[in-house]
């Protein structure tokens, strides 16, 4: 395919090179973020594009970009989580969205398990500990443990199971959380979340964005979780009330948090930075070069495959396809 009929899309926003390297070879890529008026430079291209790659999770793909992009087919989002993109507004119109679901699940995992250690054994505080030379005065003060705690998972999906399956080898009980009870699961289910924090003292939220999960775990569900309580947050920043969050932490409410996601991203409240006895991460469940690559190919593979006429890799459930 020569520059002159490559198909046009569009970026909202960066991507590694290691993907948009690849788009760029194989598409004519309009860079959105770089445009100083963007809807003067969607305006100019709006029909000849027909793609989207959703780089950055903060960049909103909704009705006003699909106004503006009329011969839009697809949009191809970069992460599992696609909260950024109205994947219902995309079906309306017949446009597909695709995630790159199951290779992040693992390193997500991973993430979410050394969170919990971190913040239950107050990992990061016993570094600063020993670099400050505190040490030599004495020893650390002891801290909670893993042991006879009880954790309840928010959102028992792909990541949800693997961080389970995680939780086993330490040998501690596991319930779940979620829209329904699953038939293959042996966790015990709680319909209600309160229900479940007045059974555990440590949640674990893989649940994702969205109105359905908005503030779900709120100050009645901290209330619950008691004294004790953990809450460790990987899956998305709205799931939790941050303010109820940050008056349950200084009452002690609950005892700590260990948070990788923010409502409003990538700025932090103040009153979360200034505590030390919780654990903060900026968002870096997937944050491994091998694992950003291999979202980054999903990305891409969705917008060749479908181009090729085989349609998506990775359709999301508000937008399915079938094969004709």
């Amino acid at each position: 395919m020569t520059a002159q009929n490559k198909i046009e899309i569009v970026m909202t926003g960066p991507l590694m090179a290691y993907a948009a390297d690849q788009l760029r070879a194989r598409f004519t890529v309009h860079e959105l973020w770089k445009e100083e008026n963007r809807p003067a430079a969607l305006a100019a291209v709006k029909d000849r594009v027909r793609g989207v790659a959703g780089g950055g999770a903060h960049v909103r793909i909704d009705d006003a970009l699909f106004d503006a992009l009329p011969k839009l087919e697809i949009v191809s989002n970069f992460g599992v989580g696609y909260d950024n993109v109205d994947a219902t507004a995309a079906g309306k119109r017949s446009i597909l969205v695709t995630n790159t679901p199951d290779v992040l699940t693992d390193e997500v995992a991973d993430l979410a398990i050394g969170l919990l250690l971190a913040t239950v054994r107050q990992l990061p505080q016993v570094d600063r500990y020993l670099r400050a030379g505190k040490w030599l005065s004495g020893a650390y003060p002891l801290t909670t443990s893993l042991r006879k705690r009880k954790i309840g998972i928010v959102g028992l999906g792909r990541i949800g199971k693997a961080v389970a399956h995680r939780l086993e080898a330490f040998d501690v009980p596991i319930a779940y959380h979620g829209r329904s009870r699953q038939a293959d699961v042996a966790y015990r289910y709680y319909p209600s979340l309160v229900e479940m924090a007045e059974d555990v003292d440590t949640l674990v939220s893989v649940a994702p964005g969205g109105d359905s999960t908005y503030h779900i775990i709120n100050a009645e569900v901290l209330k619950a979780l008691g004294p004790n309580g953990i809450v460790v947050n990987v899956g998305r920043g709205t799931v939790i009330d941050e303010q109820a969050l940050i008056e349950a932490l200084k009452s002690k409410t609950i005892l700590s948090a260990g948070l990788d996601v923010f409502e409003d991203e990538p700025r932090v409240p103040a009153e979360l930075i200034a505590m030390d006895h919780i654990v903060l991460l900026p968002h870096v469940g997937s944050a491994s070069v091998h694992t950003r690559e291999q979202m980054g190919q999903l990305l891409v593979d969705n917008l060749v495959s479908w181009f090729d006429g085989k349609g998506p890799l990775t359709p999301v459930a508000e937008t399915p396809w079938t094969k004709a």
